[in-house]
């Protein structure tokens, strides 16, 4: 008599199918409890020589900004403007590649569909 189906093994598929969803679910688990960790973290970052400080939480809000009084020119407002958002970027930069960074620990660097060929 023949076998049915196409898959090596017999029977093998439905194990391994229970072990993937065991993954998936402790992958998700994981990756939750690390965006709540993210979400209290606080990123700093200064501009200007130190003269600008700001800092954004991770969920990406603004939670502080401090200005050196040297900082602030009345007839050059701009620079000071710049500073602010070179600071902010900055931040915001370093919260997102912290958060990218996390991720691909807990995902292995998947990518794509779950690394899935398809």
């Amino acid at each position: 008599m023949a076998k049915r189906g196409g898959f090596p093994g017999g029977m093998g598929m439905p194990g391994n199918m229970n072990n993937l969803m065991k993954q998936a679910q402790k992958m998700q688990k994981q990756m939750e409890e690390q965006a709540q960790e993210l979400e209290n973290q606080v990123y700093e970052a200064t501009a200007g020589g130190g003269v600008i400080k700001v800092a954004v939480s991770g969920k990406k809000e603004l939670v502080s900004v401090h200005i050196e009084p040297e900082a602030v020119d009345p007839d050059d407002v701009e620079m000071l403007e710049d500073l602010i958002m070179a600071a902010t970027n900055e931040a915001l930069r370093m919260q997102e590649q912290d958060q990218n960074d996390k991720m691909a620990k807990i995902t292995g660097n998947m990518g794509g569909l779950g690394g899935f060929p398809f």
